[in-house]
């Protein structure tokens, strides 16, 4: 039986330390994203720099994924998802949470995997329901993972969001491992996914799915997370960003991916207690 161990350690890579030229730098960034949200400086050439960011990398990394998506493997790795699935930030885009998870189960059960990889950069539940379900539905995955709805926050419309999201969830199998929205930081924002994180909690407790703590994942990186962990369009993660990621699905993946590799007469495998206990505010 393939023991964990080495899951551990492919999901904790050591994280070099910033330089101090990467912390002013990535200050200044940090700060004029601020002023510029509250009106202090204008915000038009960030909102450029962005979408010329998101121009360039989205077509390399669909492409990329469709390649890879179509080579066999011994175990099926389904994702649904946004640009984050996409690994858009990532400096490739198998270094995006859903590549580092695909290598982290490859090394530990010494199996092949083959990704398919079904998120779409800018999608929201309502999307990944019209566009990603009709996908899943022709797949037998041996491993999902499901993190939607960063995108709905910004035209928020709590009903219809409980509502796709419970339509996702109703298709995906009882082994599928459910993120959290990650940590937006500030108030405004961070009040809707509160409430959209209590929602999925309870959608996800109610089909006895696993959940990825992945807001509190990200709000524990504090200050040095906002100045080092984003990439150049200020909104992705970048390579370090997305192993935070990758860490909050970990120990999940890990208990399915043993479930997967055990002998037929040994007991269960289940997921960390944190899969089932409820969130307050959607903190985790």
């Amino acid at each position: 039986m393939t023991t964990l161990e080495p899951l551990d350690t492919a999901f904790a890579p050591p994280r070099p330390r910033p330089s101090m030229r990467t912390l002013v730098s990535g200050s200044g960034l940090a700060a004029s994203t601020v002023l510029g949200t509250a009106g202090v400086r204008p915000y038009d050439a960030r909102v450029a720099l962005r979408r010329s960011t998101l121009n360039d990398t989205l077509p390399v990394h669909s492409k990329w994924w469709r390649e890879h998506g179509a080579e066999q493997g011994d175990l099926l790795y389904v994702a649904i998802g946004d640009s984050a699935a996409q690994g858009i930030g990532a400096s490739r885009p198998d270094r995006g949470y859903v590549g580092v998870l695909a290598e982290a189960m490859r090394a530990a059960s010494g199996r092949s995997i083959r990704t398919a990889n079904l998120s779409v950069s800018g999608a929201t539940t309502a999307l990944a329901v019209r566009d990603q379900l009709p996908r899943f539905r022709g797949l037998e995955p041996d491993v999902v993972t499901v993190a939607i709805g960063a995108n709905d926050i910004a035209e928020w419309a709590p009903r219809e969001f409980d509502r796709n999201l419970r339509t996702i969830l109703d298709e995906v199998p009882a082994h599928a491992i459910v993120a959290e929205l990650p940590c937006f930081h500030f108030p405004r924002n961070e009040r809707r996914v509160a409430e959209a994180n209590r929602m999925l909690h309870d959608a996800a407790r109610e089909r006895g799915l696993a959940v990825a703590p992945l807001h509190a994942a990200t709000r524990r990186q504090g200050v040095r997370g906002i100045l080092t962990q984003f990439a150049r369009d200020m909104f992705h993660p970048n390579d370090v960003g997305y192993t935070v990621w990758a860490e909050a699905f970990r120990p999940f993946v890990g208990a399915r991916l043993a479930e997967l590799t055990a002998p037929v007469d040994a007991p269960a495998v289940t997921a960390p207690s944190s899969a089932r206990a409820p969130v307050v505010g959607g903190r985790g």
